[in-house]
């Protein structure tokens, strides 16, 4: 069955099998890296590392994805999106097949930075379903692979606390391996190449500064509540980044072919949505911080769960999510994306402000209840401002507004934490466990308080920022810009 929109034609038995592909992906990214968190105390143990190193497990990973990410979505743009898709993915592919095998940490590290370049898979993804989907179906598989990040990280928490508690931390590799190759076999053999090709070079220096904006300033992030947010190491790490940025924006606006046109991500719709989801990612990371110690604290700081326990406490959020994305993602193209943004951003920033005041106060139940409330409203925020961007750009440069954008999300879950681990370490408690031969720091009521509070201000500000965006849908129609200029959609 073919499907007739303005002057372009859409396969749907296509686009219900590429589908499958792109939304079972994240079940495989999040079952991979969620997996590995529980297993951070093991791999230290094995290879003698101290926990600031065996923090560049995670680091290792981020540092590499955050530059591919941009670098990808370019050279999609410029060979076709499929390709460079399969790149990544084989990237990705491999660095989980070798993690597992790794005989020394500095191998490991070297695995993790392969596995990173993989990281672009999902800018890429999100290209694809822009431009081989009828405009109709991408508001609601946008929100399916949105609602798979969740499910997939509930999944994987438990998952991985069993995996590496009977069979070790090199098996939370090896069992995804097959799934990885498999995920692979399957993209090659059903996804189509693209249908807009951009040619043009590969902007090198751009490549650089963007790396010396990015790199030091991630490493800075990471390391800053362990040296010191004021220590020189930190301080001259974001010292290079700013100059690193700074080259950056003057070499991009005077480039022929720039890795990051400044015109296409500076424009109202995608810097709006540049800022919001960086700020979302920093709001989401703090408050899953915070969860995480609330649910394993012993009583009467927290619930005294194990990882496992935790895991499946966080199903009523990842079962909500599952229903709401999808939903939210049939009936956008009548209600409009942007009303959808703001009832979200609200839901959130009402529910993380009652966190805040109540959170240490609650039952078991009733915080996984407000937690469930505060996953919809992210949920409903997330996947209309992914779908504002992918309408708002043209085809042609999809890769590289949605690589940037990752690349804004990167920075708000690597800034998330850091400052987490810094407001929890400024109020604490110290408590002493029979043999443990030292008192530990415990989170104080005020840390979370400080902890929701925060996040709750940066969804209200996304609420009123999410007023300034270009509504691209409503009653109906979809309102997309396209290579040529723009066009609207009758959704049937």
């Amino acid at each position: 069955m073919q499907v007739n929109t303005g002057d372009e034609v859409y396969d749907m038995a296509y686009a219900k099998r590429a589908m499958m592909v792109v939304v079972i992906l994240p079940l495989l990214v999040m079952y991979t890296e969620a997996m590995l968190t529980p297993a951070l105390p093991t791999i230290q143990k094995e290879f003698a590392i101290n926990p600031n190193d065996v923090s560049w497990v995670l680091t290792m990973y981020l540092l590499v994805g955050t530059v591919s990410v941009a670098l990808f979505g370019k050279l999609g743009d410029m060979y076709g999106k499929k390709k460079m898709f399969l790149v990544a993915l084989g990237f990705y592919t491999l660095g989980v097949v070798l993690n597992g095998f790794a005989p020394s940490f500095q191998w490991l590290l070297v695995t993790r930075a392969v596995q990173g370049f993989g990281m672009a898979i999902f800018p890429l993804a999100f290209s694809l379903v822009r431009e081989e989907f009828p405009p109709e179906m991408v508001p609601q598989v946008q929100g399916m692979i949105s609602a798979m990040f969740g499910v997939g990280m509930v999944i994987a928490l438990p998952l991985g606390a069993w995996v590496t508690q009977n069979y070790g931390w090199r098996w939370t590799y090896h069992s995804a391996a097959p799934f990885a190759v498999l995920m692979f076999l399957l993209a090659w053999r059903v996804l189509r190449e693209s249908r807009y090709v951009n040619p043009g070079k590969i902007d090198w220096l751009g490549t650089l500064f963007l790396t010396i904006a990015v790199v030091p300033a991630l490493v800075g992030v990471t390391r800053a509540p362990n040296v010191g947010w004021t220590a020189r190491e930190t301080l001259v790490l974001f010292g290079v980044a700013i100059i690193g940025a700074l080259l950056l924006v003057l070499w991009e606006r005077g480039a022929d072919n720039p890795l990051i046109p400044l015109d296409i991500i500076s424009s109202r719709n995608p810097a709006i949505v540049n800022i919001g989801i960086m700020f979302a990612a920093f709001g989401i990371s703090m408050m899953s911080q915070a969860n995480t110690y609330i649910f394993q604290m012993k009583p009467p700081f927290g619930f005294g769960k194990t990882i496992l326990q935790s895991g499946l406490l966080m199903t009523p959020m990842a079962g909500v999510m599952l229903i709401v994305a999808p939903v939210a993602g049939k009936v956008m193209p009548k209600t409009g994306a942007k009303p959808l943004a703001i009832t979200g951003a609200l839901i959130a920033s009402g529910g993380l402000a009652f966190l805040a005041k109540y959170a240490t106060t609650l039952s078991l139940w009733e915080f996984v209840a407000t937690i469930t409330l505060v996953g919809t409203g992210i949920t409903l925020m997330n996947i209309s401002l992914i779908n504002v961007l992918v309408f708002s750009v043209p085809p042609r440069v999809m890769g590289v507004a949605t690589g940037s954008n990752s690349l804004f999300r990167n920075f708000g879950s690597t800034w998330g934490p850091a400052i987490a681990g810094t407001v929890m370490s400024t109020y604490y408690t110290l408590i002493h466990i029979p043999g443990v031969p030292m008192a530990i720091k415990i989170p104080t009521s005020k840390a979370y308080e400080v902890l929701f509070g925060t996040s709750a201000g940066i969804y209200l500000f996304l609420a009123l920022l999410s007023l300034a965006i270009v509504e691209v849908m409503k009653g109906g129609k979809i309102h997309e810009v396209e290579n040529g200029g723009e066009k609207e959609i009758t959704v049937g």
